[in-house]
This record gives C-alpha cells, structure tokens and sequence, in this order.
C-alpha cells in the first residue's frame, strides 16, 4: 500500500486545480448562454463539482467573470511587460509582435466569448464593465503606449496624433475580432489578411519620414478648386 502522505498528494493536486477548472467552465457556460443567463449551478456540473465549492471560490459570478477576464489576459500583458524590461533593440518589430500577440489573442475562442459578453451584456453589468476595462483595456493602453514613447524617444516613430493616442493602433484588431464575431460564417477573411493590412497600416502612420495628411483647411474633393 502507498504511505498515507503519498496517497494525499493526488487529492492535494486536485484541490489545488480546482480554481483552474471552475474557471475553465465558467468559461463554457458564459460562451453557452451568456453572463446574464449562465448559472453557477451548472457551472459546478461542467466542473464536476457541488455547487458550494464553486462559491467557495469565487462568491458571485461576477466573481468567476472576473477571474476568466484574468486568466486569458494577464499572463500575455504580464510577458509583453517583462519582454519590454529587456528590450534593447529596434523599436519597430517589437510593436509588430505585441500587434501580433493582440490579433492571435483575439482571435481565440475564449476571448471572444469574453468579448461578445462585454459587447452585448457590458452595458446592463457595469460590474463585468468595469472589470475587463481595469484588466484588459487600460493594462493593454500602458503596455502600447509604453512601445510608442519609446519607439518615439529613439526617433523611429513620428510624434503626432497617433502616438499622442496610440490606442487607436489597435483598432484594426479590434475590427478584426466582430467581424469574425458577426460575419465571418457570411464573409469570412483569413486572418493573417488582417493582420498583414495592420501592420502595413501602422508602418505607415508612424514612419518617422511620412507625410502628415491633408490640412482640415485644405480643399475637399468635391470639385472645389
């Protein structure tokens, strides 16, 4: 027979895990049926576990919400903030990874559960509002805007409306992820395509010998001469 303290390690290793699996079923549950009508109940069932163990974990579901938000999305900010602590090198292909790393993060099923639930259910729950724009939105607007000043200071961006507000770099990926959401069964893209058309888009809005576009008091193309 095992000793008693080996035969307790399995048990240990599954108590310990049981925070992941909640998560992970929370995570199919909301994708299922949404936040408002995603039930902890049928949580535990997915979980394999009773009802009360899943409480005693995360007492509300705008709890569980909030752990699914972190655990997709912290240990990508988590790496690109340590990868910039020891960058040393061009500026440039370090933003085309970290736009890289958003559009594959995207583009996972997980985060775009997370995402349509933001979308559609954010605004009647300010809570799970709050908690993906404290997670996700204003950790994801540091780490950028962290890559543009730099790339800025070293002269291999040019300063100007972009930078001023580089959030809007994103934006392409952003577009990416709802129409997959909405119309990709209808008129799927490949999404490399997208991402080909982000990077060329933001090579060329922060290319340091770039032309600025046309003046607000410049003529429109209306025939005006």
């Amino acid at each position: 027979m095992p000793e008693p303290e080996q035969a307790a390690k399995p048990r240990q290793r599954r108590k310990e895990a049981r925070p992941g699996e909640i998560i992970e079923a929370g995570l199919a549950e909301f994708g299922a049926h949404g936040f408002e009508a995603a039930r902890m109940e049928d949580v535990a069932r997915r979980a394999g576990v009773a009802k009360g163990t899943v409480f005693r974990y995360f007492p509300s579901k705008e709890a569980l919400f909030e752990a699914a938000v972190r655990s997709r999305i912290a240990p990508v900010f988590d790496q690109l903030n340590e990868m910039l602590d020891r960058h040393e090198g061009p500026v440039a292909p370090l933003l085309q990874m970290l736009v890289g790393r958003i559009h594959a993060r995207l583009a996972s099923s997980d985060l775009s559960v997370l995402m349509r639930i933001i979308i559609a259910e954010g605004p009647r729950f300010p809570a799970i509002l709050e908690t993906y724009h404290r997670e996700s939105i204003t950790r994801g607007r540091a780490v950028l805007e962290r890559v543009v000043v730099l790339g800025v200071a070293r002269g291999e961006f040019r300063a100007g409306a972009v930078t001023d507000l580089p959030m809007v770099l994103i934006s392409p990926a952003l577009m990416a992820a709802i129409w997959r959401m909405t119309f990709g069964r209808l008129d799927p893209i490949p999404p490399e395509r997208f991402l080909a058309a982000h990077l060329e888009l933001i090579a060329h809005a922060l290319r340091p010998d770039g032309v600025v576009g046309a003046s607000a008091n410049a003529p429109s193309c209306r025939g005006e001469r």
